[in-house]
This record gives structure tokens, C-alpha cells and sequence, in this order.
């Protein structure tokens, strides 16, 4: 934001926040307008604050910013969108944790990013509405690579160039994309990716969602996608996940009915 503009109103995500001093609170947000950036919310913690049930993670809010001597400082709040039901529901709540994390891993300060703000914020709405969170959030990953420079190659071998064929096939982390059974079987370090899982990332690929849910996504290729994608996003960022296990464990508890 240039130092010229005194204030500024902006639509951002809440990505996260801590604690700061003896009321106030320091957040994370995505917005649309300057991308990634950190704000203090003064005197939010007080018991009669207007602003605290406006910057709870994961909320879609309209916001005032005004310069402070080191940060942004938000003088106004305003929700716009605070998906309820995924809050009312610890799975949901583990994906759409997940997503904001790898935003958060992926992005720094560095501007205005509209594809990326779009990506998330209809995102948390699929997975706030729709009845299967999972399809919505492999579907996220691929199309995060994308908008973050890490985009795959899924139609070539990465090795010989060769192009992909309709049957298993090996996924390089390294080389960023698939790998050929002929070159495959001489390669260290791949991962096997069966044709069904490879088809939906090329088709996600390529898809605009509406386009993406004319794809059926099976149990058994979710968790193939959910493996090998986890590992990827993880080799990428040179550092492990804090939701993954989250989410496993509250699925699983889910699944089992315990308490």
C-alpha cells in the first residue's frame, strides 16, 4: 500500500492471528486489493469489542486499514461471509484449515494476487456448501500449484518428453511432474500414480470447476490424489504440514464414531 494513502477499504480472508499485548490481536489476512498482509486489530479482546466476531479465521470480511507507525491498523470490520456450517463441523473445519495453511506456506507479502483471493474464497464456500469438501479441495491444490508457479506437467514424461499414455505411470517430485514406465523404472525417487488419478489432475488441470464436477471422484483415488499431492506440496515447501494430521485424525473419528 503506498505510504501517500492514508486508509484504504479492502475484502480479505482471516488466515490466522495470535495474540498481541494486553487486548489487541495480530492477523494474517489474504485480502483482494494488496494481497498477503499482517494488521493489528487494537482493543479486540476487550469484552464489549463490535470488531471480534469479524476476524475469526477462515471469515470473509470488508475491512478499513489505516497506517500505524509499523502496521495496518483495522478501524472498521464488517463480515461478509463467515461459512457457519463448516465451523459447526470439525472435518470441515480440518479442510478448510488445510487450504488457508497452504496459501499461507505458499504466498508472502508481495502484492495483489485476484486469482489466488478468488481460488480461496470459493473454495471455503464449496467446502462450507457442497456435500463432497474432498473433490473441492483436490480440485484447490492443483489449481494453487498453478497460480503459484509450481504448475505440474502431467502430459508429458518429464524425462524423455514422450508423451503419457493410458496406463499407470510414475510421478517425479523433483522433476515436477510425471515420469514415463519406461524411463520410470530407471528413475530414483519417483512415486507410481495410476492412470484413473492421473486423468482427474489433467482434467482438473485444464477445467474451470463446473467443468471439474463432471468428474467422479472415487474413495480410492481421493486418497491416491491426497498422498501423492501431500507429498508433493510438502516436498515443495521443504517443511511438513500442521493440518494433514489434523484432518486424519477428525476424519477418523468421524468414521468411527467415537468421542
Amino acid at each position: 500500500m503506498p505510504s501517500r494513502v492514508r486508509s484504504q477499504r479492502v475484502e480479505a480472508i482471516v488466515l490466522r492471528h495470535t495474540d498481541w499485548g494486553e487486548a489487541d490481536r495480530l492477523l494474517w489476512l489474504f485480502t483482494r486489493e494488496i494481497g498477503k498482509v499482517q494488521v493489528v486489530a487494537k482493543g479486540v479482546r476487550k469484552p464489549r469489542s463490535r470488531k471480534a466476531g469479524h476476524l475469526e479465521p477462515f471469515t470473509r470480511v470488508e475491512l478499513q486499514l489505516a497506517h500505524g507507525r509499523d502496521l495496518l491498523i483495522v478501524t472498521q470490520a464488517e463480515a461478509k461471509d463467515t461459512y457457519q456450517t463448516l465451523r459447526e463441523d470439525l472435518v470441515l473445519v480440518g479442510y478448510a484449515s488445510y487450504t488457508i495453511e497452504l496459501l499461507d506456506r505458499f504466498t508472502y507479502e508481495e502484492g495483489e494476487n485476484i486469482g489466488l483471493y478468488r481460488l480461496l474464497s470459493e473454495t471455503l464456500s464449496r467446502i462450507n456448501k457442497e456435500t463432497d469438501p474432498a473433490f473441492a479441495v483436490r480440485y484447490y491444490e492443483i489449481r494453487l500449484l498453478d497460480l503459484v508457479g509450481f504448475r505440474p506437467q502431467l502430459v508429458h514424461c518429464v524425462n524423455c518428453g514422450e508423451e503419457i499414455r493410458a496406463e499407470d505411470q510414475f510421478f517425479s517430485f523433483e522433476k515436477g511432474g510425471v515420469i514415463c514406465p519406461k524411463c520410470g523404472v530407471k528413475e530414483a525417487g519417483v512415486r507410481p500414480v495410476s492412470m484413473p488419478a492421473l486423468k482427474i489432475l489433467r482434467h482438473f488441470q485444464r477445467s474451470n470447476y463446473a467443468e471439474a464436477q463432471r468428474a467422479r471422484l472415487s474413495s480410492a483415488v481421493d486418497r491416491e490424489l491426497e498422498n501423492l499431492m501431500g507429498n508433493y506440496l510438502t516436498y515443495l515447501l521443504e517443511r511438513g504440514l500442521n493440518t494433514p494430521a489434523f484432518l486424519r485424525r477428525v476424519r477418523r473419528t468421524a468414521e468411527t464414531g467415537d468421542s
